[in-house]
């Protein structure tokens, strides 16, 4: 029997690793519309534009008012709500439509952001660039997507009968789960490549990393909350509040647990606190990086992550004691995703350094 050659083959590595470059660049457009739309989320918060769309159509509403009649149906149904009748009474409809097309383009961008995440996503499920065994992870990111909807317009809904803003801790559940769903997209963009070698792990550095993850989650969410109480227009001083370590009503609501929500001295206690708290993890942890790690990338992002925390502290500080400028509270929600993004890319170099080599152009070595 005469051998046959062997028909050449297409390494495996090859086409894994050439569909994880399609795939990554998707999660990273992603990631950056989710960016986009925390932005413009935050300036519709800051211009009362969020209350101007009274009803969730996720179909119809794709499209704003296209006549003059739709406008003042529009303006009509807005001028049924306490934000109008007890801020905006004798808005002109030129003024509203202002608010209205912040608040069309943030729901806009979120509908944008669904679509281009579901339909590459059946495209590289379909042909094979996302494996089966991957596709649980991009379906729970669909749903919390699709969640997010819901959780927004449940805010929307708080303040269209006995309110004139939002509830602050719906807000802040709609934030937080928009950080958290664009932190799992870039972690699934920055892990897609195959672990590859095994650097040997610290576990003291792993803690650091994960707690300071988590400690960013508790700040967007703190901060979160003081937007909603427009906290930030109280106690303008700093390192006190008017003089005091510990204002006299932090607890002056009843029953208790609303001084946690809705009283802007606690909110803001609370936010103060817990910017210290994350200085001193991250502090801790770049000198744990910096003593003991031989990791590049490990090195690079604790030293990016100190960078983006210290300015974050510093837009901060000045939003509060210049009672909060349009620019500087943008900037500083702004800096809030950039520090997220940060902790994640730090997260990442530590629990998986050997993806990470893989995806960012900083080589690593055995840490």
């Amino acid at each position: 029997m005469v051998a046959l050659p062997h028909a050449p083959q297409v390494s495996t590595r090859i086409r894994t690793d050439g569909a994880d470059r399609w795939v990554r660049a998707w999660l990273y457009v992603v990631a950056a519309m989710i960016f986009a739309m925390v932005v413009v989320g935050g300036i519709t918060r800051l211009t009362g534009s969020g209350l101007s769309i009274t009803e969730w159509a996720p179909i119809l509403g794709t499209l704003p008012p296209m006549t003059a009649h739709d406008w003042d149906v529009a303006f009509a149904r807005y001028r049924e709500i306490p934000q109008y009748r007890l801020l905006n009474a004798g808005m002109s409809l030129d003024d509203f439509r202002a608010i209205y097309w912040w608040e069309w383009s943030h729901r806009f961008l979120g509908r944008a952001v669904g679509l281009v995440f579901a339909v590459p996503l059946v495209y590289f499920a379909l042909t094979g660039a996302i494996p089966r065994a991957r596709l649980p992870r991009f379906v729970v990111l669909l749903l919390l997507g699709a969640l997010q909807g819901g959780i927004g317009w449940w805010m929307v809904a708080s303040g269209l009968v006995d309110r004139v803003s939002v509830a602050p801790y719906r807000l802040a559940a709609h934030l937080t789960l928009a950080a958290l769903i664009f932190a799992a997209v870039l972690w699934t963009a920055l892990t897609l490549s195959d672990q590859g070698r095994m650097p040997r792990r610290s576990p003291l550095r792993r803690i650091g990393a994960g707690l300071v993850l988590f400690w960013v989650f508790v700040q967007i969410f703190l901060g979160a909350l003081v937007a909603g109480n427009d906290a930030g227009l109280v106690y303008n001083t700093w390192p006190s509040m008017n003089g005091r370590i510990v204002p006299d009503d932090l607890f002056s609501h009843e029953p208790l647990w609303r001084n946690f929500f809705e009283n802007p001295a606690t909110v803001q206690f609370f936010h103060r606190g817990g910017a210290y708290v994350l200085f001193a993890l991250v502090l801790a942890q770049f000198v744990s990086i910096i003593m003991t790690a031989r990791t590049a990338t490990a090195r690079v992002s604790a030293f990016a992550l100190g960078l983006t925390v210290a300015f974050q502290m510093m837009v901060g500080i000045s939003a509060l004691m210049m009672q909060v400028p349009f620019s500087l509270a943008l900037i500083h929600q702004a800096t809030a995703m950039v520090v997220l993004t940060a902790a994640v890319v730090h997260a990442v170099s530590v629990f998986a350094p050997g993806r990470m080599e893989k995806t960012l152009p900083i080589s690593a070595d055995a840490v």
